[in-house]
């Protein structure tokens, strides 16, 4: 069965900021996988494209992924889906990460700005 892995808003604009493969990454990392991105990480991109365009290529991006239901903030959004789907989380948002640290969720985030690393498995 594959691992469901959640995506940021920050997670979806690595490739475009930092190079990084992001697909690549992650199966590398984590192997089988299902990568999907909560509803409000969609609405969060869906109000920066307007100023960003880095911002417009990660919601083009992010819609290549299944869309999650999720309520409230993008963060909390992500941590209770995690939780509830015993998803790893790719994100490089410092008060994220403590949250899902702490919650022990596997996160998966940027190391040296060129490659991701996972901690929590």
């Amino acid at each position: 069965m594959p691992r469901l892995v959640l995506l940021d808003a920050n997670a979806l604009l690595m490739p475009f900021q930092f190079k990084i493969n992001l697909n690549v990454e992650l199966e590398r990392l984590l192997g089988d996988l299902e990568v999907a991105v909560p509803t409000p990480v969609l609405a969060e991109l869906e109000a920066l494209r307007h100023r960003d365009r880095d911002a417009r290529s990660a919601l083009m991006l992010a819609r290549s992924f299944r869309a999650i239901e999720g309520h409230g903030s993008a963060d909390d959004a992500l941590l209770d889906l995690a939780l509830a789907h015993r998803a790893a989380v790719v994100t490089n948002d410092a008060a994220l990460l403590a949250r899902l640290r702490e919650a022990r969720v596997p996160v998966v985030y940027l190391r040296s700005r060129n490659h991701l690393v996972v901690e929590g498995l």
